[in-house]
């Protein structure tokens, strides 16, 4: 009986997405005045290292105000990603330097 509720348990973690659903990290480098690629696939609690290899002090931040992270030259920062939806982001300083989160859920 007791390996019954056990197996229960188990089953009813893996649908909630407890169990087998961890976060990924993934670094985004900003270099040459450009925003490096940006990981296709992305989900809520997972980690973005955002990675400034330039000269100049940039940002990311985010259109929805959602974040907004500073990036001194030669830096970086992490942030854990929100919620599903689709997030624009640029640099404040260099608002040519533009790009998109697409965030699904697990």
């Amino acid at each position: 009986m007791r390996i019954l509720r056990v197996a229960v348990l188990a089953a009813a973690l893996v649908a909630a997405g407890s169990i087998g659903a961890t976060a990924a990290q993934y670094t985004i480098v900003l270099q040459q005045m450009k925003f490096g690629p940006v990981p296709a696939t992305l989900h809520p609690g997972d980690t973005i290292v955002w990675q400034n290899d330039d000269i100049l002090r940039h940002s990311a931040t985010a259109r929805d105000k959602s974040f907004d992270i500073d990036l001194p030259a030669k830096s970086s920062a992490t942030m854990t990603v929100g919620a599903a939806g689709t997030v624009a982001f640029y640099c404040k300083f260099h608002p040519g330097m533009t790009g998109t989160l697409v965030i699904t859920p697990p």
